[in-house]
């Protein structure tokens, strides 16, 4: 994997801490551009960009957390050089957990917090059938009932059927993936999802906080899965109160 796995990179700010933002399903960098836009300062966000999509269009996406996990803390090392929070959505939630438990152990490059949105906790079993396995048409459909595809892109089916192996893939990741047994995080841990959230139930998010020993703290708001698109104020002042709270520890 040659490509690089951050939108725009990092280090171009002073900020006292990085957020790094992982996606939902086929999703990219480009999610978190009102992030960067309206987080604080002190905050640099750092969108992770995943092969098969945006920038890496061309490279294989992976299919497995297991093969993922791997090459991506490889690429994410050289920039937990300062403090750092984790946040991701759906699918993205799974991966930045995962990230938090390869980083625990190392004091100098442990996460300070984890966000985890949109997802049922990761030892909870999915309450309905696979979609990676699905044919094309079926499977288009249900990414359209889902959200978060622009409805002018879900209808050009060329450009959608050229983005299919990378859909398809992360869900075969997200629905295949099985977290190891190991010790809990010790990090502080938010909680997001949507009122209307077909994917989990507000119970279903509690749950996360079985994974940390840290505090955690949890919000819901009016919306489905994509209730997060756009950073409404509701999300982008809770986003804000954790965050600050995580700089001024982070500095302390």
């Amino acid at each position: 994997m040659t490509g690089t796995w951050l939108k725009n990179g990092s280090g171009g700010t002073d900020a006292p801490l990085r957020l790094f933002c992982f996606a939902h399903a086929g999703g990219g960098g480009g999610f978190f551009q009102p992030w960067r836009e309206k987080l604080l300062p002190e905050v640099e966000v750092c969108p992770v960009i995943l092969p098969g999509r945006e920038t890496r269009v061309a490279e294989p996406a992976f299919r497995s957390m297991a093969d993922l996990l791997g090459p991506l803390c490889t690429g994410l090392a050289p920039h937990l050089d300062r403090p750092y929070a984790l946040f991701g959505h759906s699918t993205g939630a799974a991966i930045a957990y995962e990230v938090a438990r390869r980083f625990q152990d190392d004091p100098a490059r442990a996460p300070r917090r984890l966000l985890v949105s949109g997802r049922r906790a990761p030892h909870l079993a999915a309450r309905r059938p696979p979609y990676a396995g699905l044919a094309d048409d079926d499977f288009l459909r249900v990414v359209a009932e889902l959200g978060g595809t622009p409805r002018e892109v879900m209808r050009q089916r060329d450009l959608m059927r050229m983005f299919l192996p990378a859909l398809r893939a992360d869900f075969h990741l997200n629905e295949t993936y099985r977290p190891l047994p190991g010790p809990r995080l010790t990090c502080p841990l938010s909680g997001f999802t949507g009122d209307h959230d077909p994917e989990v139930t507000p119970l279903e998010l509690r749950l996360w906080e079985t994974t940390s020993d840290g505090p955690f703290r949890m919000r819901v708001y009016e919306g489905d899965h994509f209730y997060l698109a756009g950073l409404p104020e509701p999300l982008h002042s809770d986003l804000r109160r954790d965050l600050s709270e995580t700089v001024r520890q982070s500095v302390s």
